[in-house]
């Protein structure tokens, strides 16, 4: 008697890869009961380009948005050198991620990198989100949609034609300056370096017609001046570390009545928005802004609305 041969078929590649989403389908949904990301063969990557990203929020909230819409999509913080931006923007692509956030110190330097800059973004000289369209880096910035969403949920359109301040002039200050500056502010950039200072108040008033941006040398910043002020908006680093403080001139001077806004955000408040809050102001957080650039971004690399909540809910428990 001979024995009989056990022949083995193997699958065709197109069924194999619809065996593979099918099972990568289970996964994700397993994995959405538990409230967990998971990671599959087909798993589309995003992620957040910046020194540092340690400290970022952005994964928790985009993670659990993924996991609540079912999208088998993962979120993961990206270090970058500044020596190393044009090699990190371009790996993206080559490695196959869907897309990533920029944060600070790259926002201006990724430009060049890009093979197509949105309106706002070119408006403002930076991305702070990156798509990837068949190959094509695309960069867009939501952050003026960030701080514009948040400060109406506050103050509604009582901002209108009233005196503001506006502490830096890097990329998060470049866009809340152009959001500012579209709610019909009298606005005054005040920055360490006078000609960063300058130029940000013309590229301002060229990109909104009939907007007054004015500028200042930090060392001409006044108390009698910050006391005019309706508006206070710390859109620079300092604080973010806990130790850098912002200027005591606009620190130690807000009243009630005054509207203090901080990009920086932390798992507390910051010392800024703790002092404006003693002295009776109105405080606006980096957080909310973070989730309302967030909710955007997200919409850009998924097509869908974002789980506000939900990222809200996620950027607390951290």
């Amino acid at each position: 008697m001979t024995a009989a041969k056990k022949v083995v078929t193997r699958p065709a590649a197109g069924a194999a890869a619809a065996t593979a989403n099918v099972r990568g389908r289970r996964r994700r949904r397993r994995a959405s009961s538990r409230g967990v990301t998971t990671v599959t063969g087909t798993t589309q990557l995003i992620g957040i380009i910046g020194r540092p990203v340690a400290h970022s929020l952005s994964p928790a909230i985009h993670n659990a948005a993924f996991v609540a819409l079912g999208l088998d999509m993962v979120y993961v913080p990206l270090p970058v050198r500044d020596e190393d931006v044009g090699a990190a923007v371009k790996g993206l692509a080559a490695l196959g991620f869907r897309g990533a956030n920029v944060t600070i110190p790259h926002k201006g330097a990724v430009l060049p990198y890009l093979d197509r800059v949105d309106g706002d973004a070119a408006l403002a000289e930076a991305v702070n989100t990156i798509v990837i369209e068949d190959g094509e880096l695309l960069g867009y910035n939501t952050d003026v949609e960030g701080v514009h969403d948040a400060l109406v949920e506050v103050c509604g359109d009582s901002l209108r034609g009233t005196p503001g301040l506006l502490l830096g002039a890097g990329g998060a200050a470049r866009a809340t300056a152009l959001a500012l500056a579209r709610m019909g502010l009298d606005l005054t950039v005040v920055n360490r370096t006078s000609a960063a200072a300058e130029r940000l108040a013309a590229l301002t008033s060229a990109a909104v017609p009939g907007a007054v941006c004015r500028w200042l040398p930090l060392e001409e910043l006044t108390v009698a001046l910050v006391a005019e002020q309706h508006l206070l908006v710390n859109a620079t680093s300092l604080g973010m570390d806990g130790a850098s403080k912002v200027p005591a001139s606009l620190a130690d001077t807000v009243t009630a009545g005054q509207v203090v806004v901080d990009v920086v955000y932390g798992r507390s408040e910051t010392d800024l928005l703790a002092q404006a809050r003693v002295g009776g102001a109105t405080v606006v957080g980096g957080l909310e802004m973070l989730l309302r650039q967030a909710a955007a971004a997200f919409k850009l690399w998924t097509g869908r609305s974002a789980p506000l909540d939900v990222m809200r809910y996620a950027a607390k428990q951290e």
